[in-house]
């Protein structure tokens, strides 16, 4: 009986903290995650964790200045793997993941607000590589490192080509100069970026064969009302030229 009691109270305290909170916090709380991808979101430390404060990047500055202006509360989280973040949002309500390519089989399994900013794909090689490429078809001869989970990855499985995956994108910068792979599929900016980073330059774009937008993926469960207000504030930032001096920062 006293045990009973015991959990009854235990509840009901509970149930209280969580109006509390909720008078306190009148705003939808969201849960953000996302991942190394310079330029767009990185970890001030180059570390594979970092939270709030600590983590930068253009679509950073824009998801932050946008959740200002749309007055939602939110934390933010830097995690490894993307495949990992991708699943929590996909599954936990209140959660959302970015930046993330809006692709027709993901259609409807997020809620979308975007674009934050653009991710051409390209396939890149050595400086003094010979190979050059008038579709993606002609790429199946060569071994090309890809990042594991990303949209390109996938996209080039659908098509029949087998990509070496790797779980850091950047690691690809260096295995296409050391022979190890012929070409890289990566992003563009993001893929330069990267190999700068690593010490990497010179490396030439022999396929472009995507454009790509970059995107906030929301949880299914979060209200519509909240999407709509984000997007209004993205909205708004690009039509100020927020989006675009931010980018400026960056690149």
């Amino acid at each position: 009986m006293l045990k009973r009691l015991l959990l009854a109270l235990a509840s009901a305290s509970v149930l209280l903290a969580a109006s509390a909170h909720a008078a306190d916090n009148p705003g939808t709380s969201l849960v953000l995650l996302t991942e190394n991808f310079p330029p767009y979101n990185m970890a001030k430390n180059g570390k594979n964790f970092a939270q709030d404060e600590n983590i930068n990047g253009i679509a950073v500055d824009i998801v932050r200045e946008m959740f200002k202006r749309a007055d939602i509360t939110y934390s933010l989280t830097l995690r490894f793997p993307w495949e990992r973040i991708y699943k929590l949002a996909l599954e936990k309500p209140g959660y959302g993941v970015f930046v993330t390519a809006r692709l027709p089989d993901r259609e409807k399994l997020f809620k979308w607000v975007g674009p934050i900013g653009p991710d051409d794909w390209i396939l890149l090689a050595k400086a003094d590589s010979k190979i050059t490429l008038d579709s993606l078809e002609q790429a199946r001869k060569y071994k090309i490192g890809a990042y594991k989970g990303d949209a390109i990855a996938e996209t080039l499985i659908k098509q029949g080509l087998k990509p070496i995956v790797v779980l850091r994108d950047q690691d690809n910068a260096k295995k296409l100069v050391n022979g190890q792979i012929d070409l890289w599929a990566t992003g563009d900016p993001a893929g330069r970026y990267l190999a700068r980073q690593d010490g990497v330059t010179g490396l030439k774009t022999v396929l472009r064969f995507n454009s790509a937008e970059l995107y906030l993926a929301l949880n299914k469960n979060v209200p519509d009302e909240i999407v709509a207000r984000l997007q209004a504030a993205l909205d708004q930032l690009r039509k100020e030229g927020v989006v675009d001096d931010i980018m400026a920062r960056y690149l």
